[in-house]
């Protein structure tokens, strides 16, 4: 078999689906192989130390990799999951290599001119969905924390915008920002009648 003949196999996962601030962020990545990276598993059973070792080793160990996003406003506009399967199809576009197979975690396959699977659970069993995962993590982590500098008070860095206690405490504390999702409830409750 000549390496043009190998099959590239994608795998794409998403974060902050329910979160009620910043982005929804997918990310794509074509591994090199199955076992290119040591230690792969659900980023969100690894701590953000390890996150961030394995998304540099990722980043060395892939074929390509992309991120893709959706913004708040998209969000609102076309609801969550429409703008996560928009993140996944940005996510692909950017991929400079295009794959022969996509796995993708959950049970949406998003509009993409690629064939390929979902699967539930993926991002625990399936190398290149947990590379995904990762990226995607890392990436909307970092975002997060940036985003905590530019609103100080919300703490996004500690809770990254998902529907904390403290986080629905500062909402009514501090209010309605541009970078939360105003048809989420927990935000729409706080906003003042009429807006």
């Amino acid at each position: 078999m000549v390496a043009s003949d190998i099959p590239l196999i994608a795998g794409m996962d998403e974060v902050g689906r329910g979160c009620l601030a910043g982005p929804v962020v997918a990310a794509i990545v074509i591994l090199k192989s199955d076992t290119a990276v040591a230690g792969l598993g659900d980023s969100k059973e690894l701590s953000p130390k390890r996150r961030e070792s394995l998304s540099l080793e990722i980043k060395r160990s892939s074929l390509a990799w992309a991120i893709g996003r959706a913004e708040p406003g998209e969000i609102d506009r076309i609801n969550i999951l429409q703008a996560t399967l928009l993140a996944m199809r940005r996510a692909y576009d950017a991929l400079p290599v295009k794959p022969s197979w996509v796995k993708v975690d959950g049970n949406r396959f998003p509009n993409i001119p690629c064939n390929g699977e979902a699967i539930i659970g993926g991002d625990a069993c399936v190398p290149q969905i947990s590379a995904a995962s990762i990226l995607a993590k890392v990436s909307r982590d970092r975002e997060m924390a940036i985003l905590d500098a530019l609103y100080p008070g919300y703490r996004f860095a500690d809770h990254k915008g998902y529907p904390t206690q403290v986080h629905k405490a500062k909402l009514k504390e501090l209010g309605v920002t541009p970078i939360h999702r105003l048809s989420f409830s927990p935000v729409s409750r706080v906003l003042p009648i009429g807006s």
